[in-house]
């Protein structure tokens, strides 16, 4: 679930969690309240609405005491990890990758949708009516504006950039006359709005925004999908390696068993899980995203700067 307009109040939050990074704990301290974040993939008040009640199951069913953080983009996401402000989180799948890298976190969990599956897709979205197709949007011409998702967005660039760009050996910036980044919900609206002739997205941030707000449903009702990547690993559930066995052991049976109760605690649990458009969560390990770490090796290919024409290998000394 993915798509990131976020609120003043959510930026202001992450500039004070992200204030004290530079005085991270002890490696070994497990604090007595965890911090568990969530990328905003809407505005905070709905992030907070989807997630809390979870929260609140976690507390109550494992006696920790937990905050939730909605951090406003991937980076807050990674550094909050990486300087132990944040102890647990959810991830998609390629800023759960450079959580595994750069801050000491590790998978326990994945997510499955309300569809049963553990995949998603990454689209690109044109306005409804306009005639755009995709081989129109990939003839190049520079005449077309074009929304890319955050650098750290696996459905928003990375996808596109492996999938479409890469086999035509291109660019964005090749072929459009302006490229803006945005997160999905902002990149939707300027599809709807006509500010941009063409976006990416995912296909689980157009479930949300079919069920969502009426704005919401309003806007992605005027536009349409010109472009499906294949299959891609859903998001993952990581905590930091350096958390009290004890405290990883509870948060790893909560998530796997959630939505698994019987009778009407089962009922509750389901409810919550069926608005976050996620069924239940499976036990993962990091190789559950070897194939986001082969996909990033193709995109940052898309990106490297090409070799002069006139380079020479370099003689041996």
């Amino acid at each position: 679930m993915i798509s990131r307009r976020f609120a003043p109040v959510a930026a202001l939050a992450a500039l004070t969690l992200l204030a004290s990074c530079g005085k991270p704990q002890p490696a070994s301290t497990t604090p007595a309240e965890l911090k568990f974040s969530v990328l905003s993939a809407q505005d905070g008040a709905s992030m907070t609405g989807y997630w809390q009640p979870l929260i609140d199951d976690l507390q109550k069913q494992t006696g920790l005491k937990v905050k939730l953080f909605i951090a406003p983009n991937y980076t807050v996401l990674i550094q909050a990890m990486a300087a132990n402000q944040t102890q647990a989180a959810w991830f998609s799948a390629l800023p759960a990758v450079e959580a595994i890298q750069r801050a000491d976190a590790t998978v326990f969990a994945r997510t499955i949708l309300d569809t049963g599956v553990g995949t998603y897709n990454s689209v690109i979205l044109a306005k409804k009516g306009s005639g755009l197709t995709i081989d129109k949007l990939m003839k190049c011409d520079k005449t077309l504006n074009f929304g890319i998702g955050d650098p750290q967005s696996t459905t928003g660039t990375l996808a596109p950039l492996a999938f479409l760009f890469k086999p035509h050996n291109l660019t964005p910036q090749d072929c459009f006359k302006t490229v803006r980044s945005a997160q999905h919900q902002p990149n939707m609206l300027a599809v709807a709005n006509g500010l941009v002739d063409a976006a990416t997205n995912n296909s689980t941030g157009l479930a949300f925004y079919r069920s969502g707000t009426p704005e919401a449903q309003a806007a992605v009702a005027k536009t349409e999908v010109i472009w499906t990547s294949p299959d891609i690993p859903e998001s993952a559930m990581l905590y930091r390696k350096d958390l009290d066995p004890a405290v990883q052991a509870k948060l790893r049976d909560f998530f796997i068993g959630y939505g698994k109760a019987t009778g009407p605690e089962g009922d509750h649990q389901r409810q919550v899980m069926a608005t976050l458009k996620y069924s239940r969560f499976d036990a993962a390990d990091d190789s559950y995203l070897a194939p986001v770490i082969e996909l990033k090796k193709v995109a940052d290919a898309v990106n490297a700067p090409a070799a002069p024409a006139n380079a020479t290998a370099p003689k041996a000394p």
